[in-house]
């Protein structure tokens, strides 16, 4: 029976995912597509000051090695055979940096995580560099000067961190995005670990000329980086190098796609217009657009979607970013205490069907697309003493739906096609009342796949399909095809539109809490000593009283 199963399971596929909140290992049957088996560990995040976010590196690399056992050993369990395994891709959590010495394999300073705000002081004094007339940043990389991407991160640890200064001085410093970190650490770190990063990647580190496909000289001399650290660019799918140790050992590492991308690839939106939004720490809307690069007139950014091969040609995409999707529920969790469980958020919200007029707009890192606003903070506000922790947690969720309603808005606009339905993927699509109102408060329908784990499929797809390995087609007639669940919108028009215009309220209200100095000192003035949110959480507690926080009639 055994021998059976091996036989019709054919060549496998591995997947590290590694996310903002989680790390994941996944095997995929390459034939058909089939999830066989996975592991997952939670990565801790850690708020040193308020606006700064961080991650240990070394956390991370374990936490890829412990996914990767669990994984093989559940696969022995199954009496599959882990030999099986052909290649392994990688999908990460894009823009978060890190800078580590080549020589120990020891990371110089913590990860400084794509959410972080400490470099709103550097991104103001750099716009003041760029003549108005010729926004060179904007034209070769696609990127709006933002705290969000690589660029002005690794510009801060150069600046601020003397155990990367020395490291760069003595030539033992390396840089890269998480994929680097991994690649490297994962075919030998410092016994001749290799050093590359992939096109979509290091599109989103504002030193990569989308264009030309290579760093680019006049943008690393703007923000002040040394060459000599950065990654080899390579294709989204080909043979990088072989893992070194555990028990894929000698297994060739062959895809590696930033994780929005890798979502894009496993949704099989390989045709100009097709689009996808995923759900997971923040949320992701891309739209490919071919071999053809867009420009956005309504606050969206152009990126490289993929380059599946050395060979083959670049695909580029429109993206929508929203910096706070699912870090939301874990805020309610872990800040507020109101869930023990991220999943108990599903069970509050249908506890009361509605927000009852509470309206939640989750600014934590400022809004990203369609307003760039570093400045705007979250608030809570339309509280009533009728207000409890079911209509908070219902607002949260509404809150992820008109978030994706603005950039596909802008979206809409910028295509001049707007989209007749809308497909999803991520950890929180499992939510069937977040569906439900996304379809409500975008007024078209939404189609989930049936497995929703598109963003390590993606990477599969990619490694499996690399040349040398060769175990999975990526021509269309060989796709597998893919079961969706469907939501179509239940309420009027005209009710949506209300719950919208409501909410665009409320995000003008969150505009202009912060200031340059509490972004770059991690205070707020006098109030410095007060947590993040002190505010919002104190007038809740007045207005609600205790027992409605706690959810006792």
């Amino acid at each position: 029976m055994a021998a059976t199963k091996k036989a019709v399971l054919g060549p496998l596929v591995g997947a590290v995912d590694q996310g903002t909140s989680s790390t994941r290992f996944l095997v995929f049957n390459s034939k058909t597509a089939e999830l066989l088996s996975h592991h997952q560990v939670e990565i801790k995040q850690e708020f040193p000051k308020e606006g700064w976010v961080e991650q240990d590196p070394k956390e991370i690399l374990l936490s890829v090695y412990e996914c990767i056992e669990k994984t093989c050993e559940k696969l022995g369990q199954l009496n599959i055979d882990i030999s099986n395994i052909k290649a392994i891709g990688v999908s990460n959590q894009r823009e978060t940096t890190v800078v580590w010495d080549k020589l120990t394999g020891e990371p110089l300073y913590n990860a400084v995580v794509w959410l972080d705000l400490r470099t709103q002081s550097t991104v103001e004094s750099l716009s003041k560099s760029i003549p108005v007339n010729n926004n060179f940043v904007k034209t070769k990389t696609g990127l709006p000067l933002s705290t969000y991407f690589s660029a002005v991160k690794l510009r801060w640890l150069l600046d601020n961190v003397r155990k990367v200064q020395k490291a760069v001085e003595e030539d033992r410093a390396l840089f890269g995005t998480i994929d680097s970190w991994l690649i490297w650490s994962l075919t030998g770190g410092a016994r001749g670990g290799v050093h590359c990063t992939d096109v979509t990647n290091a599109s989103r580190t504002m030193l990569f000329n989308i264009h030309s496909l290579e760093w680019d000289k006049e943008l690393c001399e703007f923000f002040k980086v040394p060459m000599k650290i950065l990654p080899n660019i390579r294709s989204s799918s080909e043979i990088y190098g072989l893992m070194k140790a555990g028990s894929l050992e000698g297994v060739p590492i062959s895809g590696c796609l930033g994780d929005q991308s890798a979502a894009l690839v496993g949704q099989l939106c390989f045709q100009d217009g097709q689009a996808k939004n995923t759900y997971g720490t923040g949320c992701f809307l891309l739209c490919n657009t071919g071999h053809k690069c867009v420009f956005s007139e309504h606050g969206l950014l152009t990126t490289v979607a993929y380059k599946l091969g050395r060979d083959k040609p670049v695909y580029y995409a429109l993206e929508g970013s929203v910096a706070i999707a699912g870090a939301v529920v874990r805020w309610l969790r872990d800040n507020l205490g109101i869930i023990k469980t991220s999943e108990e958020i599903e069970k509050l919200a249908n506890e009361v069907g509605t927000s009852y007029g509470c309206y939640f707009v989750p600014a934590f890192s400022g809004l990203y697309a369609p307003y760039w606003e570093p400045s705007a903070r979250g608030i809570i506000c339309g509280l009533t003493q009728f207000t409890n922790k079911c209509h908070i947690a219902f607002a949260a969720l509404e809150a992820v739906c008109f978030q994706t309603r603005e950039i596909l808005d802008a979206m809409n606009r910028d295509c001049g096609i707007p989209l007749s339905h809308l497909q999803v993927d991520g950890g929180m699509t499992n939510n069937k009342i977040l569906m439900q109102l996304q379809a409500d408060i975008l007024y078209i329908p939404v189609v989930k796949p049936s497995m929703p784990e598109t963003t390590a499929l993606g990477a599969a797809m990619a490694a499996g399909a690399a040349e040398g390995v060769g175990v999975w087609s990526l021509e269309p007639e060989d796709l597998s095809a893919v079961t969706m669940e469907r939501f179509e919108p239940q309420i009027n028009a005209k009710e949506s539109e209300i719950r919208y215009s409501t909410w665009k309220k409320a995000v003008m209200k969150s505009m202009d809490w912060a200031t340059t100095k509490s972004s770059q000192n991690g205070d707020t003035g006098i109030f410095s000593s007060l947590p993040l949110g002190f505010f919002v959480v104190s007038s809740m507690v007045m207005l609600i009283g205790a027992r409605y926080l706690s959810g006792v009639p």
